[in-house]
């Protein structure tokens, strides 16, 4: 039985707004990090980012403005973009058939971080009213569902940097439901000084000042990442809703997906991330060998890099399969990275080609094969996402062809 079927992606990028701008930066390798310019970073010990240019929300309605976060003005525009890309309207469905699942880090702690410093310096009568919910997690699931008619099962998934294929994998299950379409995906970033001590605050940020070695994931010299904002929102449909309607196009198929969660640090006890992979195989039927392609999660923290290439080498044994990790251009975008990848993964499996890891020269110490340099041609049928958050969250989600 086929699968849900991706027919719409809306991306927001540091390095491209727009599927096919996206696209086409990351093929030719084009970086997006660079210092913090959304406020002072100067007296901190991290001080790169990769930011969306704040124009990319300025054409929604001015109404929206005061009651959204700049990560939520990106999830609109990213939704509406992923709605028009799969020619759905008002009336293609009953509105109770479709709803939205999207994944959050964090919420809209931008928003938050002003409203509370209005309330320290000038009282809480000057506190704005829609901060009882700018700042929420589910806030980009509320706003994409309000601005679209979208009255269905609807939820927030908040399991860090894996969220993006949990919340995919939430609208998988929606739609085995019953419902017919599910708008599904992760945006997210909060690049504001109170989002950035908390970063810190978590020990895995870069501290190098050159764009080119800050973020390094599987390299010797790999010392922490760079956060950045932004994510991708697909819309993902019945297999058998999304032919009949004639959708004008279909990514690919939502093929299998598994999770796990990793014992405590202290505990001693290995990783569970291969569980996470060999489940999501087992519910596509598929064998490690039908995989063409993997997008690492690639956390540029040597222990957590040595996990998670050694259980990719458990699974698909040493150096086998193509390993990719995009995201070197653009920083990891907290809940948005893995919502991203998995447009990526989609792209790739489009026009038969896996993007490389730019600015990495990758350690020997590790057993798999690191696609660098080039972006390398060759068809793609299948391609396996692995996403892991901050706590022990593994996630993987396959996609392949639908053709």
């Amino acid at each position: 039985m086929t699968g849900p079927l991706v027919t719409g992606m809306g991306v927001v990028a540091p390095n491209g707004v727009g599927v096919e701008a996206y696209w086409s930066a990351v093929l030719a390798g084009v970086p997006a990090i660079g210092p913090v310019r959304r406020f002072d970073a100067s007296g901190y010990p991290s001080r790169l980012a990769a930011e969306v240019d704040p124009d990319a929300a300025a054409h929604l309605p001015s109404r929206l403005l005061p009651q959204t976060d700049h990560m939520t003005r990106l999830a609109l525009v990213a939704a509406e973009a992923a709605l028009a890309d799969a020619a759905v309207a008002p009336g293609t469905y009953d509105p109770f058939d479709q709803g939205v699942v999207t994944a959050s880090s964090a919420g809209g702690f931008d928003f938050g971080h002003r409203e509370l410093e209005k309330l320290w310096r000038s009282g809480n009568e000057f506190v704005s009213a829609y901060q009882s919910f700018a700042w929420f997690y589910a806030v980009n699931t509320g706003q994409i569902s309000i601005r679209h008619g979208l009255k269905g099962p609807s939820g927030v998934i908040v399991t860090d940097a894996a969220g993006g294929l949990d919340a995919i994998a939430q609208a998988r299950r929606q739609l085995r439901r019953g419902s017919r379409l599910i708008v599904g995906g992760g945006v997210d970033g909060s690049l504001c000084s109170w989002g950035w001590v908390a970063k810190q605050a978590g020990g895995r940020l870069s501290e190098s000042d050159d764009p080119a070695r800050a973020y390094l994931p599987f390299d010797a010299r790999a010392a922490g990442h760079v956060p950045g904002e932004g994510g991708a929102i697909l819309v993902i449909e019945d297999a058998d809703a999304a032919r009949g309607r004639g959708a004008p196009r279909v990514y690919g198929e939502i093929a299998g997906y598994g999770a796990s969660f990793d014992p405590a640090p202290e505990s001693g006890l290995a990783s569970t991330l291969h569980r996470a992979v060999t489940a999501a195989l087992t519910d596509a039927g598929m064998e490690p060998g039908d995989i063409d392609v993997v997008f690492a999660d690639g956390a540029a923290v040597p222990e957590l890099d040595w996990q998670e290439a050694t259980q990719i080498a458990t699974v698909f044994g040493p150096r086998t399969v193509p390993v990719t990790v995009p995201k070197t251009m653009f920083g990891r975008l907290d809940a948005g990275s893995a919502a991203l990848d998995v447009a990526t993964a989609l792209l790739a499996i489009r026009d038969g080609v896996i993007p490389a890891t730019v600015h990495v020269e990758p350690s020997a110490d590790y057993p798999i094969d690191l696609v660098v340099g080039e972006p390398v041609r060759r068809r793609i049928r299948a391609a396996l996402v692995i996403a892991r958050g901050h706590g022990g969250f593994n996630s993987a989600l396959i996609v392949r062809s639908a053709a």
